[in-house]
Order: C-alpha cells, then sequence, then structure tokens
C-alpha cells in the first residue's frame, strides 16, 4: 500500500506593519532630538554660550546722553488773523474817475486809492461859499443899521420898537451866516472826500470796481479791501490744564516767547510774543483762546493761514537728555539700552521727563556721558553684545546736543509732555 509523502510545513510569517511604525517613531524621534539640540546650541551661542566665542552680533546706533536745557512749552494749532482788515467804500455818490491801485499792492495809510469825479463837488463847494458871502453882507448892513438905531434911540429920536427889532434882524443874519458856513465846510468835506484814502497800512485785495462806474455812497460794495499784514496776530487754543502755567509766569503781562511754525511744523515762520489770553474756557473743548502777535515785515505769515504755535511758559536748566528714541516702553515702565565697556548692552530702568519732540530728558537712572542704545533695540537682550557704526568715534556716533530747537507737531496741543 503506497504512503503519501506530505511537504515539509512552513510557519506563516506574521506581518511586520507595527515594526514598520516603530522604526518611523524612532527616526522622527530622533530627527526632533537633533533638531532642538541644535537650535539649543544656536540660541546658546547668540546669549554667551560656548566659551563666548564667535557670537552674531547686532549693529546698533548709539549716542551720548548729555546736560542741556529743556523748554517746557505749551503747543497750538492756531489761525493767523490780520490785527485790521477795512472794506474800503465811498463816503460820496458820483463817477469813479480813476482807481489808483493794483491788486496785491503794498499800500500805506492814508494813500490814495481811487478818485470820484470831483466837478460836482466843487460847484457845489462853490455855490455854498457865494451864499455865505450873500448873507455875511446882509448880516454886516443889519449891524450898520443897529449901531445907528442905538444913536437915534439914545436921542429919542425913533421908537425903541425900532431898535429891537433890528437887534432880532441882526441875531436871525448872524445865525444864517452860521448856517452857511456849515454848508460850505459839507460841501469842502464832501469835495475831500472825492479822494479815498486807505485807511490802514497793508495789502490791498482784488478790485471790486472798474473806473467809469457810479459809485454809491456807503455801498454795499467796497472798492477794494486793505489787510493789515505788519504787525500781525496769530488766535489759538490752549488746553485749560496749562492756563496757570501762563498766567503765573513773571512775563505773562510782559509778553511770552511765542514761535509760530508751518502747518508741518518744520519750518519755523516768525518768533513773537503772547499778548493775552481769553476770559473764559470753552466748555465744548476744553480750551481757551490765547491770542500772540508778531512782527511781520516779509509776509511769512498770511491772512487765515493755519500755523503751529509753541508757547514757551518755562525752561528746566542742566538737565540729561537723550534722543527720544533711546527710550522705550516695558510693563515695568521706560527704560534704556546701556553701552558697556565690553560692548554688550544692559537693560537700565528711567523716568522721562519732558522733552521735545526728538529728545527728552531723564529725571533718574541715567548719567551724562553714558551712552544708550538709539536703534536696533528692539532686538536686544539683557549681556547681548552689538556692533558699533564705523562713524562710531568713542561710543556714540550722534549725540544728542543741549541747545536743540523745539518744534511745534501739528495740533498736538501738549503740555510739558513727557518723551517716549
Amino acid at each position: 500500500m503506497s504512503q503519501t509523502i506530505q511537504p515539509p510545513h512552513r510557519p506563516v510569517r506574521p506581518r511586520r506593519t507595527w515594526r514598520t511604525l516603530v522604526g518611523i517613531l524612532i527616526v522622527v524621534a530622533v530627527a526632533i532630538g537633533v533638531g532642538l539640540l541644535l537650535a539649543r546650541c544656536a540660541a546658546g551661542s547668540g546669549q554667551g554660550g560656548l566659551g563666548g566665542r564667535n557670537r552674531p552680533t547686532i549693529t546698533v546706533g548709539t549716542a551720548t546722553a548729555t546736560t542741556g536745557d529743556v523748554p517746557i512749552t505749551v503747543t497750538a494749532l492756531g489761525t493767523v488773523t490780520p490785527e485790521a482788515t477795512v472794506s474800503v467804500i465811498s463816503r460820496v455818490t458820483g463817477q469813479l474817475e480813476s482807481v489808483r491801485f493794483t491788486e496785491g499792492q503794498l499800500v500805506h495809510q492814508g494813500d490814495v486809492l481811487a478818485i470820484i469825479d470831483p466837478a460836482p463837488f466843487q460847484a457845489a463847494l462853490n455855490q455854498a461859499e457865494g451864499t455865505l458871502q450873500h448873507d455875511q453882507a446882509n448880516l454886516a448892513g443889519a449891524q450898520v443899521d443897529l449901531n445907528r438905531y442905538k444913536t437915534l434911540v439914545d436921542q429919542n429920536s425913533i421908537a425903541r420898537q425900532t431898535y429891537e427889532d433890528q437887534i432880532a434882524t441882526v441875531n436871525q443874519d448872524a445865525g444864517v451866516v452860521v448856517s452857511d458856513k456849515g454848508a460850505v465846510a459839507t460841501a469842502r468835506l464832501n469835495l475831500l472826500w472825492t479822494k479815498i484814502l486807505s485807511p490802514v497800512g497793508g495789502r490791498v485785495g482784488l478790485r471790486q470796481v472798474d473806473a467809469g462806474n457810479q459809485i454809491t455812497a456807503n455801498g454795499s460794495t467796497p472798492i477794494a479791501v486793505v489787510t493789515q499784514l505788519d504787525p500781525i496776530d496769530v488766535i489759538f487754543a490752549v488746553p485749560e490744564d496749562a492756563i496757570p502755567s501762563i498766567v503765573r509766569h513773571p512775563n505773562f503781562g510782559a509778553g511770552l516767547p511765542v514761535s509760530a511754525f508751518d502747518r508741518s511744523g518744520g519750518a519755523a515762520l516768525a518768533n513773537g510774543s503772547l499778548a493775552t489770553i481769553d476770559n473764559v474756557v470753552d466748555t465744548t473743548t476744553g480750551t481757551v483762546k490765547g491770542k500772540a502777535r508778531f512782527p511781520n515785515p516779509t509776509g511769512a505769515l498770511f491772512p487765515n493761514q493755519f500755523v503751529n504755535i509753541t508757547v514757551l511758559v518755562d525752561t528746566l536748566k542742566s538737565q540729561v537728555i537723550v534722543p527720544t528714541t533711546a527710550i522705550r516702553h516695558g510693563p515695568n515702565g521706560d527704560f534704556v539700552w546701556v553701552l558697556q565697556t565690553d560692548k554688550t548692552v544692559t537693560e537700565r530702568a528711567v523716568k522721562s521727563g519732558p522733552g521735545t519732540g526728538e529728545t527728552t530728558s531723564v529725571t533718574s537712572g541715567l548719567k551724562a556721558g553714558e551712552i544708550v542704545i538709539t536703534d536696533g533695540g528692539d532686538r536686544l537682550r539683557e549681556g547681548a553684545p552689538v556692533t558699533l557704526p564705523r562713524t562710531h568715534p568713542a561710543g556714540a556716533s550722534n549725540s544728542t546736543n543741549s541747545t536743540n530747537s523745539t518744534s511745534g507737531g501739528a495740533g498736538m496741543g501738549v503740555f510739558g509732555g513727557a518723551g517716549g
């Protein structure tokens, strides 16, 4: 009986899926660990690790803290307002004979601007003078008769009533003469008014009426408008919390120094003095109006122009000054980055004081002569090394100037504001 030979039994191998997953996880974990190690090494190198050698540095801008005076100012947006704006109109009715000015001309007080035909007024004056002479002759004749009647009445040659009637006639003729003299003065004044003179010195605007037109006395259309330019005023509004510092200043009555800048606040236009401030505070804005007067010989200030006004109310002496960009703000207050002798930086808490748009005073935490970081401070950490600019002579390339000029910001209205 034949026996069937079975093939040898081979065990079935299990799938290797779990081993593959484990291997992938191990590889990923190793890669993450290597990446974290490299990142930590790089961070440690940037913070002074690995012996402090070959560390990457940050190029920064620096400035030296100096000692100087800090002006305390009040800034506001103002409007240039002429001291006088006069609409020149005719005071008599007649034909405009000639115009003696050009548009935009600078005139002086008393200059002839226009002439009205004087012929009718000259004729009226002649007529009034003739009437005066006639009535003066009548008065003289009545006075002679009165003297004659007085002699006769003393001799009882005529009735006293005749003498008294002559007295009344003389008084009546005298009244007529006085009236005639008034008519002559009026006619002479009307003739004088045919020359239209400038009541103030200033700049003439556009011509409103041409020669040849009939002009009406006290008409609604002016012949010209003259605007006084020198001196000129600026009306502005200051915050109510600045009122005490202005009115209590020893030079308030004499006029505090005031500077006018253009609308952008960059170019100085004129320097003047504070004339006065209003007597009430505007409750809708919390401000009070002030008026400053400026000499304006060159016409730098133009009527209705918007300007920035800076009123100097005080000056702090011998203050530590740094650029405003050096002051930084943190959760614990203001601070600056101070450059150390080993070209690393350290954080220094400071207290900021008043300043201008470009510089800020430091009341505590910093001494004059120390070097602060002005540019690149956002990327710094405590003890970080820095690279100084090539133009840095002794630790500071752009040290502040102790005689910084004050420039007003456009409509800021800052009163002694701290920099930062």
